[in-house]
């Protein structure tokens, strides 16, 4: 379908979370992001005429992708919207046009792009997981992370993910080598049932993290993975972390594009790919790096930050949609005060699954001084 996109909005919001995050990188008590909306314009199959209104979001993660809440509204507002308000065109067109703005801004980019496809799924009146070729029916287990704090409270948190359904645990490491074992100690003692996503976010040396994953396995913890054990700009490292390790070895910094993607596959740096919109910069590089994983006989994992509703939504869609997607990490919502709008996906027992409807499914989000 081709269709004018009429307008480009965005209005912020912020919500505090339940608790602290904290992670190797950084320390987060609440959210601020931006949501993007665009309306869209045109005629269906039959020739009706469309009006529909589309919504992506942007969460503010200064530590990963540059960019503020600030940063990302101007980034909408300034450029974006100049670049793409008023065309006509198809998805594919408008999602080239949204890449080829400026450099960098990536959750920016992402929210406008997933916006758009949210809008062309409402008015082919289908899910946005088959809009993308795959189906929006069935379920996959979803983790729940448990920041990085000492040993006690990190066991308290794990035990009570568990006692909620949730069988799968992202465990934060990277302090230091010796305080990690303690932490998993401890997490293990208190679910020895439960399985183990470590990601020490970068924090460990080379040498640290083949030590650690030697010990991990010599002690026989239940672990599934291990997610970007060292620098992302050390390909080198990651693929001797990973020639050595009998745990499958995950690239998140690492990989924010297809090129990434095809790099780390050349350098045998990864067995998975944990795949971010935020990174990313929107669904179509998205499927190209699942793309490249699929050819290349590897796994990914549709993950995310600390990000709202909206966005967790549009990851959860893309997982539906690719067969290289094995594993969701997208628990955030979990952790936000107030988690809005209603719709997109349902969690129930650790399982995720999309609530149907067309586009993202979910309810409009207005601005929060407006009881639109």
């Amino acid at each position: 379908m081709r269709a004018r996109l009429s307008s480009v909005r965005a209005h912020r919001h912020r919500v505090p979370l339940l608790r602290p995050f904290v992670t190797a990188a950084r320390r987060t008590d609440s959210v601020e992001y931006v949501v993007a909306e665009v309306v869209l314009t045109g005629e269906d199959a039959d020739g009706r005429s469309v009006r529909v209104t589309g919504q992506g979001s942007a969460a503010e993660t200064a530590a990963v992708t540059g960019e503020t809440a600030q940063s990302i509204e101007r980034l909408l507002m300034t450029a974006l919207r100049p670049a793409l308000e008023g065309r006509t065109g198809d998805l594919r067109t408008f999602s080239r046009l949204i890449a080829a703005t400026g450099t960098g801004g990536t959750s920016a980019k992402a929210a406008l792009e997933v916006a758009l496809h949210d809008a062309w799924g409402q008015a082919a009146g289908i899910p946005l997981a088959e809009l993308l070729g795959g189906r929006a029916d069935g379920a996959m287990p979803n983790d729940m992370t448990v920041s990085l704090e000492s040993p006690e409270t990190m066991a308290a948190h794990a035990r009570a993910a568990f006692d909620s359904g949730t069988r799968i645990l992202k465990i934060k490491l990277g302090s230091s080598p010796e305080a990690d074992r303690r932490r998993l100690g401890a997490v293990v003692e208190a679910v020895p049932e439960v399985r183990l996503r470590l990601d020490a976010n970068q924090g460990w040396s080379v040498e640290e993290a083949c030590r650690s994953l030697a010990a991990f396995a010599a002690d026989g913890l239940p672990v599934d993975l291990v997610e970007q054990p060292v620098a992302a700009a050390d390909t080198a490292g990651l693929a001797r972390v990973r020639a050595e390790s009998a745990v499958p070895i995950m690239a998140d910094e690492s990989v924010w594009s297809p090129d990434d993607a095809r790099r780390l596959v050349d350098a045998q740096a990864a067995d998975l790919f944990n795949i971010k919109l935020a990174k990313t910069g929107g669904i179509a590089a998205a499927l190209e790096i699942a793309d490249v994983a699929q050819e290349a006989g590897l796994k990914c994992m549709m993950g995310a930050m600390m990000e709202p509703r909206i966005s967790i939504t549009a990851a959860a869609h893309l997982a539906f949609a690719h067969p290289a997607v094995t594993t969701i990490d997208l628990d955030s919502p979990a952790w936000f005060a107030e988690d809005v709008p209603d719709g997109g996906f349902a969690e129930e027992r650790g399982m995720l699954r999309l609530c149907g409807g067309p586009g993202l499914g979910l309810r409009r989000l207005p601005p929060e001084d407006s009881a639109a």
